[in-house]
């Protein structure tokens, strides 16, 4: 029997007050009934990305024994079991998985929808990194990009919507592009980049040393691309958000004005936009909220789209998965 609707949307609305107070403030600006949908989607992402990381809400988990930690692989199987029972209608013994179900019986989240997420997780356990410009935003779309899919699906935008479902993954793309610049140091600093191998070697910035002082200035164009790039995104999701209701829409461009504006930060300071972790302040914040209630009132003008749509980058993903 299905878990009750009222507990899973309590246990999400827990879930993410826990995970993130920003996120959590944000969905306020929803109507009720996307309000709680929204929170439904947060506590599976939430659950998915705890399990592959093993975080709890995002925060350091109490340590486990070095023999009883899962591997990467592990991780990723469990996260595709619970869904997989979820997606099937029964019920999985987790009220973040239970959630999801919930979503997919009251909302057009469509199995290939969730199977695109899934595949950011099974990109990061590969520990696959970006070549190609192209490769980057495959990662983008997988990880964000998806997301965004599933969030245009849980407002109530039809899955036969093609356009306006590509503009969604848009915002994804341009969110976790920003995300991508903001955190150069600290993902050199466990291993990782996300900017493109091509990006760099064009920059003469050797592999792994992409931190070092002495290649600061030669990364600042190669971030600013990436920056170019979010811009683009963001503009075109701009006018899929003017299809939404007003409400959905004033809550989707107050997130585009944030992200959007975590990008522009960093592009503003160049060399210097690592000194510190780019944020947005609390009152910068609401002012960016303030103006998104403006925009949801106007008529947006027309963006081109960029370069690489959604269908082009799942198209990519099926063309080349990740190997474990």
């Amino acid at each position: 029997m299905p878990a009750d609707r009222a507990e899973l949307v309590e246990a999400a609305h827990d879930s993410i007050r826990r995970g993130s107070k920003s996120f959590a403030s944000a969905s306020r600006l929803f109507d009720r009934e996307t309000r709680e949908r929204v929170w439904l989607l947060y506590a599976w992402c939430r659950a998915c990305d705890d399990i592959a990381d093993e975080q709890d809400h995002g925060h350091a988990a109490p340590a486990v024994p070095l023999d009883a930690r899962l591997d990467p692989e592990s991780r990723l199987a469990t996260i595709r079991a619970l869904t997989d029972l979820a997606m099937a209608g029964e019920e999985t013994g987790s009220f973040a998985f239970d959630a999801l179900g919930q979503l997919m019986r009251e909302t057009p989240v469509t199995p290939a929808m969730v199977e695109d997420v899934l595949a950011g997780f099974a990109l990061d356990a590969a520990e696959w990194r970006p070549r190609s410009e192209a490769d980057m935003l495959r990662y983008c779309y997988h990880v964000a990009g998806a997301v965004g899919v599933m969030m245009a699906a849980v407002m109530g935008v039809p899955a036969d919507d093609e356009d306006t479902l590509d503009r969604a993954c848009d915002l994804g793309l341009a969110f976790q592009l920003a995300n991508i610049v903001r955190d150069v140091w600290e993902d050199d600093a466990n291993g990782r980049c996300y900017l493109p191998i091509e990006w760099l070697s064009e920059a003469d910035i050797p592999p792994g040393e992409v931190t070092k002082p002495h290649y600061r200035h030669a990364l600042v164009p190669q971030v600013a691309r990436a920056c170019r790039l979010a811009r683009d995104y963001e503009a075109s999701a701009r006018i899929g958000a003017s299809r939404l209701t007003f409400r959905q829409r004033w809550a989707v461009l107050s997130a585009a004005n944030i992200y959007g504006g975590i990008a522009r930060k960093v592009e503003h300071l160049g060399a210097h936009a690592w000194d510190h972790r780019v944020v947005v302040s609390k009152w910068q914040k609401l002012s960016m909220v303030a103006q998104a209630l403006m925009e949801a009132r106007a008529v947006p003008r027309g963006a081109p789209k960029p370069g690489l749509s959604r269908r082009e980058l799942a198209d990519l993903a099926r063309q080349s998965p990740p190997r474990l």
